[in-house]
């Protein structure tokens, strides 16, 4: 009972506090007080929704990190990463998307239950720490994508010679691209350490049906690579950033998402 009721507080302060920052967004406000306003709120949810989880995946067995709570498990981090980088760095305006995001993954968790349980055991720690900064890796190269999908439209805007109140809103386009490339180039190291340790500590990727994610995540690792290369080497910048991030990061959804969708909820294993 008492879960439930978190996870319905926090649905709705995601959402009201995905909403208050479209409104602020669209009012063109600055104010810093609101800002610190709208993250505290954002926070809270955050809160909640890490309670809420550590209720679904904490488990005597071990880790339930079925398909739904990795997902809910990933959104969770994104928002937290988000809002804290938001109290110094002009990102808050994504929380239009990636809350409310956040609130339907717990939403999904609730309607869809399942289980999926990595069992505790001695000598672990090398596979935890894999599992953990893939988390991290795949939580921050989200957060660049959206920022790069905002960045599209920023500047689809700006080239057509209509940049409307919601675009004056925004940070100027060197702004994004610099934030942009920060998170790629750390979302990158921590994605090829997500790749060292899985091939360090993972025993059989065959036996346990990770080929798949590996080839992907090393896909996706390349696309990365050529993007900051080519930042460094060229000066990689506006669509040509775009599109080498948003291919990046769709091949990563499938290696981390595709294939636990597959053998999960398709064919449920």
């Amino acid at each position: 009972m008492v879960i439930s009721i978190l996870i319905g507080l926090a649905i709705i302060l995601y959402l009201v506090t995905g909403v208050l920052l479209g409104i602020r967004l669209s009012r063109v406000s600055t104010a810093q007080s609101s800002k610190l306003e709208l993250i505290a709120l954002g926070l809270i949810a955050v809160l909640l929704h890490g309670i809420v989880l550590y209720h679904w995946i904490i488990t005597q067995e071990g880790l339930n990190l079925s398909f739904f709570n990795a997902t809910s498990l990933i959104t969770w981090l994104i928002a937290l990463l988000l809002l804290i980088t938001a109290l110094t760095k002009p990102v808050e305006n994504l929380g239009i998307v990636l809350l409310p995001l956040a609130a339907l993954t717990l939403l999904l968790e609730v309607v869809f239950p399942s289980k999926h349980i990595f069992s505790f055991a001695a000598g672990q720690g090398g596979l935890d720490a894999h599992i953990l900064i893939s988390i991290f890796a795949a939580s921050l190269l989200s957060i660049a994508a959206v920022q790069a999908g905002l960045l599209a439209i920023q500047e689809m805007h700006l080239h057509e010679k209509h940049p409307g109140g919601f675009i004056r809103a925004l940070p100027p386009l060197k702004t994004g691209e610099t934030l942009l490339f920060q998170m790629i180039s750390i979302g990158f190291v921590l994605l090829s350490l997500a790749l060292i340790t899985g091939a360090i500590f993972l025993e059989n990727i065959f036996a346990q049906h990770l080929v798949h994610k590996t080839a992907l995540s090393i896909v996706a690792w390349i696309v990365f690579a050529i993007l900051l290369w080519g930042r460094w080497r060229f000066g990689w910048r506006g669509r040509t950033a775009i599109r080498w991030t948003l291919s990046g990061f769709f091949t990563l959804v499938l290696a981390y998402f595709g294939s636990k969708l597959v053998l999960e909820i398709i064919l449920g294993r």
